[in-house]
């Protein structure tokens, strides 16, 4: 993992955290967090994770299981095994084959609050209709 702002966070599985957590280092979640969580760094959900409440970070990966509003300034990548349910507002999205998303997602610079912590953000671009070829 990238580390931004100090050494990376963790919560390992069989650890039950209820409460908010603000950061300025990237975070791993392997047990399970009902609260929010807010960095300008990057947030993993291992494979037994689970987050329930509101995120926003730089970038996300995810193994496990998110419930809640999730805000990711530059790219969310969901994992095979990753089980989204909620809202999404994200710049980019990638998507393995498997995963199981069950939220109203907006994409797109600008979408995106970001947290305190990180840099401003230029400002959104028009998005244009779909075509049909």
């Amino acid at each position: 993992m990238e580390t931004f702002g100090g050494q990376p966070n963790r919560i390992e599985k069989n650890t039950i955290i209820k409460g908010n957590i603000t950061s300025e280092a990237d975070f791993r979640i392997d047990g399970k967090l009902e609260g929010n969580v807010k960095t300008s760094g990057k947030v993993v959900i291992g494979k037994d994770g689970l987050i329930k409440g509101k995120v926003e970070c730089v970038n996300a990966d995810i193994e496990g299981s998110f419930n809640g509003e999730l805000y990711v300034s530059e790219l969310l990548s969901l994992k095979n095994s990753a089980r989204i349910e909620g809202t999404v507002n994200v710049a980019k999205l990638a998507v393995e084959p498997g995963a199981t998303f069950n939220a109203s997602c907006t994409m797109g610079k600008g979408t995106v609050p970001s947290p305190s912590t990180h840099k401003l953000q230029q400002p959104p671009k028009v998005n244009e209709p779909a075509k049909v070829s």
